[in-house]
């Protein structure tokens, strides 16, 4: 890792700059691990029932949910605010997961 790639802690930033280009650097890789994810979903249509019951998992979701709160109280974040993240991040999904399910049927 070069110094250009070694990321600051929020306190060794200096100006409204640096932590800005911190803060946008993390979103990237944030944005490159959801769609890393979003592979892993498609790849899961070929495992799941295919019935609406079986696309959706609810047990599953709850389960996600639940631990993802754990991680973020853990981690001293609001797991109320995960907690609608992955909710959203999960219905997209769903709706992916049912256009893969739609195209395989043809």
């Amino acid at each position: 890792m070069t110094n250009s790639d070694k990321r600051k802690l929020p306190q060794e930033c200096t100006n409204i700059t640096e932590v800005r280009n911190e803060i946008d650097q993390i979103d990237s890789q944030i944005i490159q691990l959801l769609s890393t994810r979003f592979g892993y979903v498609r790849e899961v249509v070929k495992y799941k029932d295919k019935t609406a019951s079986g696309i959706e998992a609810s047990d599953r979701r709850a389960a996600v949910i639940n631990t993802r709160r754990e991680w973020a109280e853990n981690a001293g974040l609001n797991p109320d605010i995960i907690e609608n993240i992955y909710n959203t991040l999960i219905d997209y999904f769903i709706i992916e997961e049912k256009k893969i399910m739609r195209k395989s049927e043809v």
